[in-house]
């Protein structure tokens, strides 16, 4: 009995936060951004009916030894290029498909950037009626030239 219910738990624990999850809009993986130029990114979070309230989220470059051979996110962001409050909301035109609720952060991809990069991003909310601490990291893959 002691089994099923710390199953039932840890399943509603898993879909708490699956709800809560963002993705990043754009640029889209693989992109080619220039050096020195402004990037337009688009943090994604999907509606839920579970209540959260988002605290922040951090984007951050780091350059790659080699195309798939970056540091892990929550190891390493890279150089900060946004660092502060995340308020998704819903922004439809109504024209085309409907979007998930999403916040715009314009950043300059550094100067100095080249090479295969890995673009991070760290997103902290509190999820829940205990508000519970979630912290999540996501990244694309970028390739950066000048």
């Amino acid at each position: 009995m002691k089994f099923s219910s710390s199953f039932a738990i840890l399943a509603s624990s898993l879909a708490l936060v699956a709800a809560q999850s963002i993705d990043i809009g754009a640029p889209a993986d693989g992109s080619t951004v220039t050096a020195g130029s402004n990037v337009v990114v688009e943090v994604d979070r999907p509606d839920s009916l579970t209540g959260s309230t988002e605290v922040a989220i951090v984007i951050g470059l780091a350059t790659c030894q080699s195309a798939g051979n970056c540091p892990a996110p929550l190891d390493f962001l890279g150089t900060i290029l946004y660092n502060g409050p995340y308020s998704p909301e819903f922004q439809n035109n109504g024209s085309g498909p409907n979007k998930p609720p999403y916040q715009n952060f314009t950043v300059t991809i550094p100067a100095g950037a080249s090479g295969p990069s890995q673009l991070n991003v760290l997103h902290l909310a509190l999820v829940g009626a205990s508000e519970g601490a979630f912290l999540e990291a996501k990244n694309i893959s970028l390739t950066v030239v000048n």
